[in-house]
């Protein structure tokens, strides 16, 4: 019977232990980690500059811009993007993490010819069942948005239908010299406001869209950059 306090009193100074760890890896997340990956590879002027398509949704709720250098011109860059999308080019992402979430990915490693025509009213496929991103914006060899206003429908069973009312995604190439591009992502969405909703989105989505985001301008970049080195190569002989 001596023990049962003795017990008891470990067993709350571990659950006080647990919860203020908890309440400290929350607060590090909050106070570093989430302002890190919401503007990763990004200059503080790319974060906060206008980009096309951000009129689109005038107060969302999250904004995150990413952003790499890329050793090629826009116009190599380009046939990258326009060619994205499931059944198309794929996403240059982690095509096991694609799997585990339903889809069928392939990432394409060569510019398909058939795929370079991308207009307004178009759609980029997320789906295998062809559900996508509708095509908003297209300026040859700068800028792509693609724009929702209608709910998408979540994978999420906690996710309520429809958690996203408005998104924007947006793809900006900004030349730095004759050679080089700064090649600028941007996710901008607004959603119904309820706790599951937001609790969801900041906790799994946030993060999980920054993994594969990451992967997918660093896919685009490793890609763009050896076609152009083959190219410059070649024109070199």
């Amino acid at each position: 019977m001596s023990d049962s306090p003795k017990r008891s009193s470990f067993l709350s100074s571990f659950l006080t232990t647990l919860t203020l760890a908890g309440a400290g890896a929350i607060g590090a997340y909050v106070a570093f980690i989430r302002p890190w990956h919401l503007r990763w590879g990004a200059t503080e002027e790319e974060a906060k500059r206008p980009l096309l398509g951000d009129s689109l949704i005038e107060n969302a709720k999250l904004e995150a811009t990413h952003a790499v250098s890329i050793h090629a011109p826009p116009e190599a860059i380009w046939p990258w993007l326009v060619q994205m999308g499931q059944g198309r080019g794929g996403f240059y992402s982690y095509e096991w993490i694609e799997r585990l979430l339903g889809l069928y990915p392939s990432n394409a490693n060569h510019i398909i010819p058939s795929l370079q025509e991308l207009h307004a009213a178009d759609a980029v496929p997320l789906a295998p069942d062809g559900a996508g991103l509708p095509v908003d914006i297209v300026v040859p060899n700068r800028t792509i948005v693609m724009h929702a206003d209608a709910p998408i429908q979540a994978r999420i069973a906690v996710m309520q239908a429809g958690y996203y009312r408005r998104v924007t995604w947006t793809f900006h190439l900004e030349p730095i010299d004759a050679t080089n591009t700064r090649l600028i992502e941007r996710w901008r969405a607004d959603w119904e406001p309820t706790f599951s909703n937001t609790l969801v989105i900041r906790a799994l989505l946030e993060p999980g869209a920054f993994i594969m985001e990451r992967q997918m301008l660093l896919g685009i970049k490793s890609r763009a950059e050896r076609a152009w080195a083959m190219r410059e190569r070649t024109n070199g002989q």
